[in-house]
This record gives C-alpha cells, structure tokens and sequence, in this order.
C-alpha cells in the first residue's frame, strides 16, 4: 500500500524542482506454510461452453495467460455458474476498495468491466489513497460493519487481523462457508506471498492481489563508464559496482555528487529520498529501513524475538512485550539510531536540496528524469513508470540505462535476517459481514487473481503474484526491458523481502507514531537518539493501552523497564553499539549478481 501516492502528474512537478538545482543461500519459497484449504489446482482442459461475453474477453483481453482458451473457458464457466447462485439470492452488485496504483487501476478499469460481462455481477471498485484504506478499514473494525464487500490492504496488517479476530480466515472459508465458491482451479500453491499473509495460527488470512518490493536502483550506463570506474577506483580501492554495504552505497553517493558533479551538463546526484513530515515517512522506517540497517534479529521473514519496526515478542513468538531497549525491544537501539542518522545525513550532503521537502509522492518519479544515480530505497512498483520511452533513463530500443539490485547492508546485518520489505496487497473479508455479499466479492477476488487472468495483469502492473506467471515465456519476453525484475522474482532472493510481520499488534495504532518523530530528526529538533528514545516510548504507551483493552487473541503483555545495558548484547537483539559503524565498501559487478540469481543463489 504505501506507495500509492506517486501520481504521474507529479513527474513534470519533479522534473521542475530537480532542474532548478545547480549472503546466505536460501531455497526458493514456492508454497506457503500449511494452510487448511488449498484448491486443486489447474481446471480441466476439456472445451466449455461459455457465454459470448467469455469468448470475447478470453480471445482478446484476457491474453496471454499460463492457461490455454480451452482451460480458460472451463475457468469462466465456473465462474458464471457460481455467480448464477448469487444473483438467485438477490447479488446483483458489490463494493470493493484499493490503493491507487497501476494494477489496481487495471482491475478497477478493465477486469470489473469483464467480470460484469461475463457473470452478470456488477462490482464498484473504489480507488482511493493508501492512508484512506486504513483509515476506512480501521472504522470498519472499530464498528464492526464493514463499509465494503471486499477490502485489498496490504499483509502489513497480518499481526492486527490475526488479533483483533475481526476479519475472516480464509482457510476456514474455503473449507466451509465459501467452499462452494471457491474456485477449483485458485491453486494456492502457485501464489509466492501466501507465507506472509499467514497468522501465527497457520491459517490463511488474506489473498495476495500484487506484490512489489524495495530494492536499489542505479543508472547502470553510468557505472559502466570506464572513466568513472577509474576515478572511483583510485580513489576508494575498490570497484564502482553495485554497493554490498551502507559504506560503499556512501562512498558512491559522495561520489557522484562532489566528484562527478555533472553528467551532460546537468548535475547528478548519488542518493534520492524524501524527508517531508508527511505519513508517507513513516512508510520509509516501517516498510524495513531499520531490518536493512541490522536491527532486528536473525529470522525470515521477519526477525525473532525482535522484529524489524523493534518490537519483541516473548517465547511464545506472539506476545509483544516491548519495544524500547529498556523492555527489550530496538526502536531505540544503537542499531535504529544509526539507520536514523545515515538517512537524514544522506539525504542533506548526497541528494538534491528539495528532497527534504518531499513526500514519497513527489520525490518517486525524481530517478526517471536522469539527474539520480542510484536510491538505495526504490520501490519495484515503480518499473511501469520507469520504462516508458522518451525518458532520459530509457534506451533508443526501449531497454533501461538503469537496473534494480537487492539493496546493500548496514553494519548490523547478519546473514539470515530479512533483507528489505516487499508490499504484497491482498484481499481482505470482515468474518461478519453479510454471507452473500462476501461470497460475491471473494469471486471477484479469485477473478482478478486467476490463471485466466494474473499474466495480463502482471505484464501491465509488473506486480507478480503466481510463479507460473513469473516463469512464463511472456516475462521471459518482457525481461530485457524491466531491469532485473524478472530475474528477481525468479531467483530465491525475493523470499528475503518481506512485508511487516505479526510482531506488529495495530499496524493502524503504531504506524502513525514513526512520521511525526522521524521528522523531528529531519528538522533537527531533535537528534536521532532523542527521536528514537521518544518513538519507542510511545510505541511501549500503545502496547500497554493495547494490552489493558484486551485483544481476541496474543495482546501484548509489557516487559518491566529495567536497565538497557541488561538487554543490549552482541548475540541478539537489541544490538551493542558497533565501535567501527564504517567498515570498507564492498561491491559487486552486476551481471556477476545477474547471474548469481539465474543460478538460484540470493547474490
């Protein structure tokens, strides 16, 4: 969810400020942990007959896919017998909510239309900012009456559903109430985010819809230059290549902007971000920069007993106990106050001076108008808009000046712990709300995600969900022009990107703490020890409300304050201050990690 703001009206925006400035192998994770329900998987290939409407948007729109026509058709067939079921009980439309981005607009645009046409259902698909999701389902929670049929929120609220027992576990769905509709051929085992909509309970909570992660970026074209790579080389030791750790993605910011200075007459700058207070800046903590930095444990897909926003849980890897060091959490560890330190230091001495002013809306299409050289942090959702001819980024042929790599390490880091974050936007059902209504927009949900359906929409959104899709001959076709995108999907280092955990009891409640003192570092009202002293304490105030509100299931139960030097430690989280935050950059030649992928290794 979160990166739903980067309008494309806000590129010529961008472009106008920028202008005015002078590891450890790990198996590929293909299936999800046991869940209670998971649907044979391809339908049969025997001919179907379908509806006109079918044919027509199976032989146009609905091409390619990773299922013949013949399959297709049998996948609509059954579609519209179950729709028929709901319309003799009076479903003859349904509401459902988004995000705004790419592929949801596709699905609000384009399959709604098709899903009408073909089983008689009307679906009104809102599209709505990322904050307005939570917002909206929150109240919904609170109510207890759901303001739509269908919710897509991001599995970053997996650890407050699981909790709260609001919302309805799709295992238990699909083996009882909605067994009759549900599709035979969804073939959970196909979907690659599936483990992180799963609750401490094992049991399925949410459906993925799209999925994209955060990973570096760099203008390949320009690191490739033999005269910058000499320079570099001269002057650190080491090659000009894609950072391994913070210390050379530091090295090469400082770099390009007071080495280098200019590229075409025009300034080039080593590093990007956005430091506005705003709620998109909370998203650039919660969504992993503190895991990338090394604060969280050892574990995948997030840290245990300490996660990546801090937060430990006790044994029984459920309870949050706390997330100040003095309660034994993080938040405030030498290793957060690092990462805290390096973005604001980063953003003022390497990237352009109104970065500071911008939300994530804003500063998003920056990188597309060729003054950046590389952002440590860049969203894979982006790529649509990053590969579209004309743009300084983008060849004569239409390939990419610049690739995505997995994003360096801070000096915290320890093989095994979660590399960054990937959002995995997935539908989400309220347990009750009316039966009817439910089942209606858990079709729509299995027809936006479906075989028939999931290649078309991955090749306009390149937000992959299916492993089939990604293995298809028609990503294999798309690769050359995606920058690495493909190749990370298919290699097992997209199992080390991972959405916010169950650690997090109200993703709602807590994520608005990090904006407002995230900004007073920004603006140096306070240091980054103060605001992260004042963020864990405010963290620790909502655990212990949450945990005197009582919660259906696992709510916190706060650790005693004691003294932090009683948790800080040199074998677990919370971390000990490193005497050495800068050890030597350490970098890799791209098409070396090119290949490390194609081998099925993380790098």
């Amino acid at each position: 969810m979160k990166r739903s703001m980067y309008a494309l009206s806000a590129v010529g925006a961008a472009a106008l400020m920028l202008s005015a400035c002078g590891k450890k192998e790990e198996p590929v994770a293909t299936t999800a942990p046991p869940v209670a329900a998971t649907p044979a998987a391809t339908p049969a290939a025997a001919p179907a007959a379908v509806s006109e409407a079918a044919k027509k948007w199976i032989d146009s729109e609905f091409q390619p896919s990773t299922l013949s026509k013949d399959q297709q058709a049998a996948e609509m067939k059954w579609f519209i017998d179950a729709a028929a079921k709901l319309k003799a009980k009076g479903v003859n439309e349904i509401s459902v909510v988004s995000e705004t981005i790419t592929t949801h607009e596709y699905e609000s645009k384009t399959l709604a239309r098709a899903f009408e046409e073909i089983t008689g259902i009307k679906v009104k698909h809102d599209l709505i900012q990322e904050g307005d999701v939570v917002e909206k389902l929150q109240t919904s929670m609170q109510s207890g009456k759901s303001i739509y049929d269908g919710w897509i929120s991001d599995s970053d609220l997996i650890g407050t559903h699981y909790r709260y027992g609001k919302i309805l576990a799709l295992s238990d769905y699909m083996e009882g109430a909605g067994k009759e509709f549900t599709n035979p051929g969804l073939d959970l085992k196909d979907f690659i985010g599936t483990s992180f909509t799963t609750g401490p309970d094992k049991k399925l909570y949410q459906l993925p819809d799209q999925q994209f992660a955060n990973l570096y970026w760099f203008r390949a074209d320009l690191f490739a230059k033999p005269e910058l790579q000499e320079k570099f080389k001269a002057k650190y030791g080491y090659d000009l290549g894609v950072p391994l750790n913070w210390s050379a993605y530091e090295d090469i910011a400082a770099f390009f902007t007071n080495d280098v200075k200019q590229i075409d007459g025009k300034p080039i700058y080593g590093h990007m971000d956005y430091g506005k207070k705003d709620p998109s800046l909370g998203w650039r903590f919660t969504d992993a920069w503190l895991s990338m930095a090394g604060t969280a444990d050892i574990g995948n897909p997030n840290g245990l007993p300490v996660d990546e926003w801090g937060i430990r849980v006790a044994d029984d890897k459920c309870t949050p106990v706390g997330a100040s060091v003095a309660r034994g959490g993080a938040t405030n560890s030498p290793a957060a106050v690092y990462a805290l330190t390096k973005y604001v230091d980063w953003m003022k001495k390497f990237a352009p001076k109104e970065a500071t002013g911008m939300t994530f809306g804003e500063a998003g299409p920056v990188p597309a108008q060729g003054q950046i050289a590389q952002q440590i942090f860049w969203y894979t959702a982006f790529t649509a808009d990053m590969v579209k001819p004309g743009l300084p980024v983008v060849n004569a042929d239409g390939t990419p000046k610049w690739r995505m790599a997995p994003g360096p390490n801070g000096p915290y880091w320890k093989q095994g712990m979660q590399n960054g974050y990937q959002d995995v936007g997935s539908w989400t059902f309220f347990k009750d709300h009316d039966a009817n209504r439910t089942a209606a927009a858990w079709l729509y949900a299995q027809f936006v995600t479906a075989k028939t359906t999931s290649l078309k929409k991955t090749m306009v959104g390149l937000t992959p969900i299916r492993e089939s899709d990604i293995r298809s001959q028609a990503m294999t076709d798309m690769a050359p022009k995606l920058g690495g995108l493909v190749e990370f999907y298919r290699s097992p280092a997209r199992v080390a990107w991972s959405p916010t955990g169950t650690n997090v009891p109200d993703y709602p409640k807590l994520a608005q703490l990090w904006w407002k003192n995230v900004a007073q570092a920004v603006t140096g009202e306070k240091t980054p020890q103060g605001a992260m002293d004042t963020l864990a304490d405010e963290m620790d105030q909502v655990l212990g409300r949450l945990e005197r509100a009582g919660m259906a299931q696992c709510p916190p139960k706060l650790n005693p304050k004691g003294d932090p030097a009683k948790y800080l430690s040199d074998t677990g989280a919370p971390w000990k201050k490193l005497s050495n935050e800068k050890p030597k950059g350490e970098t890799i030649n791209y098409d070396k990690l090119l290949q490390a992928w194609k081998d099925g290794k993380v790098r």
